[in-house]
């Protein structure tokens, strides 16, 4: 019997390195697990059952996708709590209303008072959902800007006083974490992250409004993060694999990329100080 080696592999190939993956998965869950938050990693980046169930092993199963394709797919897997992190659009509720008919505890994610009232109609029709109330915590991208939050009660408001509806909380993604370049930098973005959700989440409370989960995201910030008062979640996902943006900004160290690319060289080019390799897949 041959033994295969790498030289054997077509090119191009996907090398994952299960060692260092385990480490990376580990390294993460003992770090939100010592500061006494829940693990839903965002498994957009693995895109597999079996890695999302070596992800979430130690913790409650949840975790968060961003399509309902990766839903559908992960929910076939045996995930019952599900986050599409996503701003949901009406036409998408029948699809959502599928999903948990078939007892997976599928969540949206709304920032805007039409698309509440749409999902407060549709459960006045019979379905039901878990919504979370999306923040802008500096990445500038989706969510209600904090601190001032406008429409967040009106949003609160229009969920919470409707049958069928949970109100599941807060959540933001502090993506401009991936601008910075030292820890220093990245934690200011935590407690800007921080700061956002829990502000949130005691406007709502103070209101009368109950607030259960407070939801952050990010690889570098949940990496970085000095103070997690408050926060009941981390959403991370590069950090299964990791990758040079990673390395670079200081999330993980070249030992810790769990996943490259096997190419051959197909053309070299001294003239331009170039190599061609054959890298895409099709």
């Amino acid at each position: 019997m041959s033994i295969q080696t790498i030289d054997d592999l077509p090119t191009p190939s996907l090398i994952l390195d299960r060692a260092i993956l385990c480490r990376n998965l580990k390294r993460m869950s003992d770090r939100l697990r010592s500061a006494g938050v829940i693990l839903r990693p965002h498994l957009k980046t693995a895109k597999s059952v079996q890695v999302g169930r070596m992800a979430v092993e130690g913790h409650d199963g949840r975790i968060t996708v961003s399509t309902l394709a990766e839903a559908r797919y992960f929910a076939g897997g045996g995930f019952k709590d599900i986050l599409y992190g996503v701003g949901i659009v009406p036409a998408k509720l029948p699809a959502i209303s599928e999903l948990r008919r078939q007892g997976i505890n599928l969540r949206v994610v709304t920032d805007n008072l039409a698309v509440a009232a749409a999902i407060a109609a549709a459960a006045r029709d019979g379905d039901t959902f878990s919504v979370f109330i999306e923040i802008d915590s500096g990445a500038g991208r989706a969510g209600l800007p904090f601190p001032e939050l406008p429409g967040l009660l009106d949003i609160a408001r229009v969920l919470h006083a409707a049958p069928g509806i949970d109100l599941a909380g807060v959540m933001t993604h502090a993506g401009h974490s991936y601008h910075q370049s030292t820890p220093d930098g990245i934690a200011a973005v935590a407690e800007q992250e921080r700061r956002a959700i829990v502000g949130a989440a005691e406007r709502l409370r103070a209101a009368g409004i109950p607030c259960p989960i407070v939801s952050g995201g990010s690889t570098p910030t949940a990496m970085h993060s000095r103070d997690f008062s408050g926060i009941t979640e981390m959403r991370p996902g590069v950090y299964v694999f990791n990758d040079l943006d990673q390395e670079f900004i200081g999330s993980c160290g070249a030992g810790d990329l769990a996943l490259s690319v096997l190419a051959s060289v197909i053309g070299h080019y001294p003239h331009r100080n170039q190599l061609l390799i054959d890298a895409v897949a099709l």
